[in-house]
């Protein structure tokens, strides 16, 4: 039986089918996205999902969904299904579903009357392709499919409506069809792998429905522009391959394509394979660079994002080339910044005051995971150059002080993780000595040094080495209070005394200004008030203006974003944290608590972890279905897991 499988009566379910969401991506920024009744539920859901960098940053939809239809002795039998108002579901196709399971591909089967009807969807790997293939496994009697496509041509931001814009020209291609709705769009190519006949029958469906964004406080309702259908009749034990694509195939080489790509596939087979998967899916080529992209179906590549992802994303399940390829991307676009060059790499939000820290801390695995000497014959003209400007006062908005503390202002504009704004200005408005900055600073420092004195110039060492010691006691003067914990940020006589997951990093990292029993005070308060099954909270129950569902319109969602919703990918650094206190003692309840994790791999998006959860049970996922930084986190945990098991 296989690991993810779905059976009837969960199918047939809609409160339960309709919440688990399927991710298959191209790995260069084209996806598909739907539930597993595929009935899309979201605006951003679509067969095929793609970048259009000509027109602008965002993803398209151009074919939203393709209805199936088995056709026997005239009677007709619709396997589609799409959310009308009044909540209404037509044509109600998900009563046919026996069973979905997913190794290496998701896959449906249907069972109508004496049918049998296996349905198989794949993306093609860098190439903006979506292939389906069907294989008839029983039937007593003369078949006929067909297959209606739902057209969108729009942003994943936008609808579309009926107008009088769109065009209804198409020209027939070998064995289908291409079309194209609006003036610069690519064409969509619809081809099949055996004859079949295309009948013209242009149409609007009006009214479809998409309650995820209902729910978010979006407007939720479009019409999609159905242009005809195709009909091809299929025999006992024979397959079918539908390809929708924006350029041409050979349809002769279909199957074979099918064949090859499946080959190719990771099964999810397991915890631990499905979340390799999910790690795959963030990848992102874009001609010669490579990106990580922090989420889907909504994020681009974010630089904080990116930097904390890629040693749990690549390194972790050791593939060495994926994390070189991406630094080089990433390190091309923090030179650029640092030397105030213009940029046509993709990296957003370069400009946090964080992010050259985080730089370091990636380096640091790099060395921990691969080999030191290797890192810094590598690496380490990046990491001189980091430190160089970081120690030069050259960022914008990150001030050395005399006390060896890092200052940033936070007033008027997010700049660390906690990023959620509302009216403009941050919900969280953490300003002055941030007590994660600092901590990724004393370890930066730390770590450097180290690596100049046994890699590099030892004499460089010395000023690092020097203000290391400087920031240790102001770190524990400025940030540990009387209950044992750090405040959040301080800024003069303004502390925040908010009990945050930030804190945590400071027992987690290699280098820590606290001792061992301050350390174990820290994590101690954070066991105590902050975790969850699904990650640490945001902010203590017990801290004013927790917030603990992320539910309700955009701005109720503002307010709730960093005020105790929990975030699995936190729970790394715990658990890292915790390994570091307790060490084997440890391991059982780490490995206890990764359970919570595991369970995600059958519901929200099947196979992966979403952004956030809710900080109270039954924790409810929510936010994007998957998450660059959680999936990371929960894999280096295994990987540390693994080296104590060793």
């Amino acid at each position: 039986m296989s690991y993810l499988r779905f059976d009837k009566t969960l199918m047939t379910n809609l409160e339960e089918s309709l919440q688990r969401e399927i991710l298959r991506t191209n790995r260069s920024g084209a996806y598909h996205c739907s539930t597993i009744v595929d009935c899309n539920t979201r605006k951003y859901h679509g067969l095929l999902v793609i970048p259009i960098p000509e027109m602008d940053d965002e993803n398209h939809v151009l074919l939203s969904s393709l209805d199936e239809t088995v056709i026997q002795h005239g009677a007709e039998f619709n396997l589609g299904l799409h959310k009308y108002q009044g909540n209404n579901y037509s044509p109600n196709g998900h009563k046919y579903i026996r069973e979905f399971e997913w190794e290496k591909v998701p896959t449906t089967i249907y069972r109508v009357g004496g049918v049998i009807l296996k349905k198989e969807k794949l993306f093609v790997h860098h190439e903006n392709r979506i292939l389906i293939r069907y294989t008839l496994l029983e039937a007593h009697s003369a078949t006929t499919l067909r297959l209606r496509p739902f057209l969108a041509f729009r942003s994943v931001r936008q609808y579309t409506h009926e107008n009088s814009q769109a065009s209804r020209d198409y020209q027939l291609v070998e064995n289908g069809i291409k079309t194209c709705m609006y003036p610069g769009y690519p064409e969509l190519f619809m081809q099949l792998n055996k004859k079949n006949e295309f009948h013209f029958q242009p149409d609007w469906y009006r009214g479809i429905e998409y309650p995820k964004e209902q729910e978010r406080g979006y407007a939720f309702n479009e019409d999609l522009y159905v242009p005809g259908y195709f009909e091809v009749e299929i025999k006992k034990g024979e397959s079918i391959v539908f390809s929708g694509g924006v350029s041409a195939t050979s349809t002769r080489t279909l199957k074979t394509t099918f064949d090859k790509e499946v080959e190719v596939r990771a099964p999810r087979d397991s915890f631990y394979h499905c979340l390799v998967n999910a790690a795959h899916q963030f990848h992102n080529k874009q001609g010669e660079r490579n990106y990580v992209l922090a989420g889907y179906p909504w994020f681009k590549c974010r630089a904080r994002d990116m930097f904390i992802s890629l040693p749990g994303l690549t390194l972790a399940i050791g593939e060495l080339d994926e994390f070189h390829n991406a630094m080089k991307t990433a390190s091309e676009a923090l030179n650029d910044w640092m030397n105030e060059r213009p940029s046509d790499a993709q990296v957003y939000e370069i400009e946090h005051p964080d992010v050259p820290l985080w730089a370091v801390w990636t380096l640091q695995q790099y060395a921990k995971m691969v080999g030191a000497k290797q890192c810094w014959e590598k690496y380490g003209q990046l990491l001189e150059d980091i430190m160089d400007y970081l120690t030069s006062g050259k960022h914008p908005n990150l001030f050395l002080h005399q006390n060896g503390l890092l200052y940033t202002n936070g007033n008027n504009k997010a700049v660390s993780w906690m990023n959620s704004t509302a009216g403009g200005r941050p919900v969280v408005a953490r300003t002055g000595y941030l007590v994660e900055v600092n901590a990724l600073w004393y370890n930066a420092l730390m770590f450097v040094s180290k690596m100049m004195n046994e890699h590099g110039n030892a004499a460089s060492a010395a000023p690092l080495e020097k203000l290391a010691e400087k920031v240790k006691p102001s770190f524990v003067e400025t940030f540990l209070n009387e209950y044992g914990y750090l405040l959040d940020y301080v800024d003069g006589y303004m502390m925040d005394w908010s009990v945050r997951p930030n804190m945590i990093f400071t027992v987690a990292f290699d280098y820590s200004p606290l001792d061992t029993h301050q350390k174990k005070r820290v994590l101690d308060i954070v066991t105590k008030e902050l975790l969850t099954p699904k990650g640490l909270r945001s902010l203590s129950p017990k801290s004013g203006g927790y917030n603990p569902n992320y539910v309700g319109p955009q701005n109720q969602r503002d307010y709730a974003y960093h005020q105790g919703t929990a975030w699995p990918w936190l729970a790394g650094f715990y658990f890292e944290a915790y390994l570091r206190i307790y060490k084997m003692s440890g391991l059982s309840f780490v490995e206890r608590q990764l359970i919570g994790y595991e369970a995600e791999m059958n519901s929200h998006c099947v196979g992966s972890i979403p952004e956030l959860f809710d900080g109270n049970p039954p924790f409810k996922g929510r936010g994007a279905v998957s998450f660059a930084m959680n999936v990371a986190e929960i894999l280096r945990t295994l990987y540390i897991l693994n080296k104590y098991n060793i």
